[in-house]
């Protein structure tokens, strides 16, 4: 079954929001922008992470200096999931934000 847009939006709308959350109460200096649905996350070392909604495909996608993710939303299991490597939402952002920003944060249930 697929999501409705609705529900699409809403469970973009919440793990953008646990991601703010989890950089807000981190110790790392970042600039957090959310835009007409796009969250841009901005490194002290002018790198970003950019994700950004896909309504006609379901999909979020995260731009990373390492490369672009496309993520399913997995009902069964309450995950976003990348279609390319089954790599869990909260398992990118972790790496990346090691790579791009020099801490390991805690992505815990994305």
């Amino acid at each position: 079954m697929s999501l409705s847009e609705a529900r699409f939006h809403d469970l973009v709308d919440a793990v953008q929001e646990e991601i703010e959350d989890v950089f807000d109460h981190s110790g790392l200096d970042v600039d957090l922008e959310n835009s007409g649905g796009v969250l841009t996350v901005r490194f002290e070392n002018g790198t970003q992470l950019i994700f950004s909604r896909q309504p006609a495909l379901r999909q979020l996608w995260v731009a990373a200096r390492s490369g672009g993710f496309h993520f399913d939303y997995d009902e069964s299991a309450s995950l976003w999931i990348c279609d390319a490597n089954d790599e869990r939402l909260g398992e990118l952002l972790a790496r990346v934000t090691q790579e791009q920003g020099g801490e390991a944060l805690e992505f815990e249930d994305l």
